[in-house]
């Protein structure tokens, strides 16, 4: 449908009174941190959110009106001021996402049309498909010539409905072909009707009946129904033991949620590995939801973003950049495994999706509800200062158990060299292949093996792109730097003493893995699954299927096996390097390993066969490896917060991190202690740096960091704008603020 313009001519006769222009403000999703003003003279009036194109920098741009007061900028001359060009015929952006959008720029001192342009991130949406031809069963009587055959019924079956269809969509509903549905038009059986389309996307049945709830389950499903209902914001923890049936609570809160006409909006960490959840979904309500995601195709994130601002999506699922698409009616947000690494954005606008979540139901006035086994030491610290609420699972669905944790001291209970499963975990695989059960490894590191050098000069294969090792990899063949994506073919011989025969693999990944299990259990059925498993998704897909089935005997991983996946038949789970997360001087290290094995321990024994799992470590006596043990997930999160308790760290103090990068070296350095010199004197506050980042180079280019400590009371984003703001950042240098960082590299 066309632009709503504004009109060029007016009908002769009587004198008609030209509306004086109004002086609008116009945001444009463009990495500027100001609005700009226009004069709007169309038919009728444009309103705050309204979507518009209007001429900036020699070229037509959509913008969105930010605002319609005219004590606006008004040291522009108006003389100066373009006309706004026309309106898209799109619902406007609602006021709570404004806001939201606000709030966000703030925070994370990025450019505001930075922040607009991903909730515009579909600008061919902004109006409504094209019209098409649909088919509605006809009132009259059908000829008597026409012959009915069964396919025929059954398009006029489908057709009878008040909704038409297009041809294609009739022919797939009936099981037939195109021109069964031509000829009953012809014949004058179907009517033809040109209509706007549907939403693609059903609408789920709140009032299917779901799964029999335990008695704490369904205190804890009362408890979200009755924040649904009520209405207004909130936040819980659905804080559950791994295999409670967490899913099917807050499933609970989605029906209430859709009888009231609500839309909801559900995170997950990574939406490829979502296959059992969406299962679970459409099962539940019928239909399966909407999912946003960054490789969604182009046709289908147009599809779900118009029906989002239509209301025609009611329940959307998806990565962290579904947080800003522009719902109208939001009534419950979900982040499910809330303590995942994943809901950090790192690049462009750098954010934390569940803590942007919290925000975006603070502005839509709706409640959130933030799942997890191992919450984060964030929530856990809201929840017992009484900013959330938490409902807690602390049984296993079905009268499973959690399974038996025992480390295995690798100093003394080592494999020999060269192979990497100790004996006691690999007489716990045999025993659990001849019972008839599955098995899992886990280690946390992709390919073949992580370092590639040469045994008679000690050259290390690195990549010329980045500070860091290649990895080796068997399938596809090949030295690959998981940074940057460089790819070396295997080579010959070493590149600096040019000898042949004489590179070794050193350290083990996961192909490596697979390689040894192989040899150990030449007649076990074993697949391998990482991010980068050849096939890409839908390899992985099928992977999981085919352990459900019981078709695998053995799988072995990455993280990417850990997450919220239910296999019946897997029994024993084996990490064979639990002390990998350990390393480093990462404030969370602690916390992020215990939550990835606990939440991989929590693969096994979910059904009546109890589970075993198996920690290889060279630090049984390490704090993580104690509380895996004990099953005392408490005592630890409370020994870690007091640890950063007495140091002010986060959650009890803040953190924000300057990244300085560029092509040359000199120049980000010198750029990094400018930075430092103009650092803000305030007591209290402390500025650590500048200092090379521990990924010297990444993608070519050279990367300083500097990083500011404040207690919780200090505005850290306005004091970073404000110290950013005054040093001058040379044009080739870029200089990026990440509040609240997750990694220090």
């Amino acid at each position: 449908m066309p632009l709503h313009h504004s009109s060029s001519s007016r009908p002769s006769g009587k004198i008609a009174t030209e509306p004086l222009p109004r002086r609008v403000q116009v945001l444009l999703p463009l990495p500027l941190d100001r609005t700009y003003d226009y004069l709007d003279a169309l038919d009728t009036p444009l309103g705050e959110g309204d979507f518009v194109r209007v001429p900036f920098a020699g070229r037509e741009r959509t913008g969105c009106v930010w605002s319609c007061d005219p004590v606006c900028n008004e040291v522009v001359d108006e003389k100066k001021l373009k006309h706004v060009i026309a309106r898209h015929n799109a619902p406007p952006l609602p006021a709570p996402m404004a806001r939201f959008i606000n709030w966000a720029a703030a925070y994370t001192c990025a450019p505001i049309g930075s922040v607009l342009r991903m909730a515009m991130s579909v600008p061919q949406a902004l109006d409504p498909p094209a019209e098409m031809t649909g088919y509605v069963r006809s009132t009259k009587t059908a000829p008597k010539s026409l012959r009915m055959t069964a396919a025929r019924t059954r398009v006029l079956d489908v057709a009878g409905g008040d909704i038409p269809l297009e041809a294609a969509e009739l022919a797939r509903r009936a099981g037939t072909g195109i021109s069964v549905v031509r000829r009953l038009a012809k014949a004058g059986a179907l009517t033809r009707m040109t209509c706007v389309p549907s939403s693609p996307f059903a609408v789920p049945d709140a009032n299917r009946a779901g799964p029999s709830l335990s008695a704490d389950q369904e205190e804890a499903a009362a408890s979200l129904r009755r924040k649904v209902n009520t209405g207004g914001f909130s936040v819980t923890l659905l804080d559950g033991v791994t295999g409670s049936g967490k899913t099917e609570v807050y499933f609970e809160a989605v029906a209430a949620a859709l009888k009231g006409d609500k839309q909801i909006l559900v995170l997950v960490p990574e939406i490829p590995l979502a296959g059992q959840w969406l299962e679970r979904f459409t099962e539940r309500f019928s239909v399966a939801p909407a999912i946003w995601h960054s490789n969604l195709a182009q046709g289908k994130r147009r599809a779900a973003w118009r029906a989002v601002v239509d209301h025609g999506a009611h329940v959307v699922v998806g990565a962290r950049s579904t947080l800003f698409l522009p719902f109208p009616d939001l009534g419950l947000i979900i982040v499910d495994e809330e303590h995942e690494a994943a809901y950090k954005q790192e690049e462009g606008v750098i954010y934390h999706a569940r803590d942007m979540a919290v925000v975006r139901g603070r502005e839509a006035a709706c409640p959130v509800v933030l799942a997890s086994a191992t919450p984060s030491l964030e929530t856990t610290v809201n929840v017992e200062e009484g900013r959330y609420n938490r409902v807690h699972l602390p049984d296993r669905h079905g009268g499973a158990v959690m399974p038996h944790v025992t480390a295995i001291d690798m100093r003394s209970e080592g494999p020999e060299t060269g192979q990497w499963l100790s004996p006691t975990l690999r007489r716990a695989m045999a025993a659990t292949f001849a019972a008839g059960e599955q098995a899992m490894l886990f280690l946390n590191r992709r390919g073949y093996a992580p370092l590639t050098l040469c045994r008679t000069c000690g050259h290390r294969f690195s990549c010329p792109n980045c500070t860091a090792w290649l990895v080796t990899h068997r399938a596809p063949e090949g030295l690959v730097c998981h940074h940057c994506g460089y790819h070396l073919p295997p080579p010959e011989s070493c590149p600096e003493c040019s000898t042949e025969d004489t590179l070794a693999a050193c350290g083990p990944g996961v192909e490596r893995l697979a390689e040894e299990a192989g040899n150990l259990f030449p007649n076990r059925r074993l697949a391998v699954m990482a991010s980068d498993t050849p096939g890409g998704a839908q390899a992985a897909a099928e992977i999981l299927i085919r352990v459900r089935n019981c078709e695998i005997d053995l799988l072995i991983g990455t993280q990417i096996i850990a997450k919220g996946h239910h296999f019946p038949g897997l029994t024993l789970v084996g990490v064979v390097d639990a002390d990998l997360g350990l390393a480093g001087g990462d404030l969370r290290a602690g916390e992020r390993t215990f939550q990835l094995l606990h939440q991989v321990a929590g693969r096994a024994g979910r059904e009546s066969r109890p589970g075993k799992v198996y920690l290889q470590t060279y630090m049984p006596e390490h704090p993580v490896m104690g509380a895996l043990v004990s099953g005392d997930r408490d005592a630890f999160f409370e020994a870690e917060a007091e640890q950063r308790r007495a140091f002010a760290l986060p959650p009890f103090g803040r953190l924000a991190a300057v990244i300085v990068s560029g092509r040359d070296t000199g120049t980000v350095e010198a750029t990094a202690r400018r930075l430092r010199r103009a650092a803000p004197q305030v007591k209290e506050v402390e500025i650590l740096g500048p200092a090379p980042a521990p990924l010297t180079v990444l993608h070519g280019r050279a990367r300083w960091r500097l990083l500011l400590k404040a207690p919780r009371r200090v505005n850290v984003p306005g004091l970073m704008k404000t110290w950013l703001g005054a040093v001058k950042i040379p044009g080739e240098v870029r200089a990026r603020i990440d509040i609240d960082p997750y990694s220090f590299l």
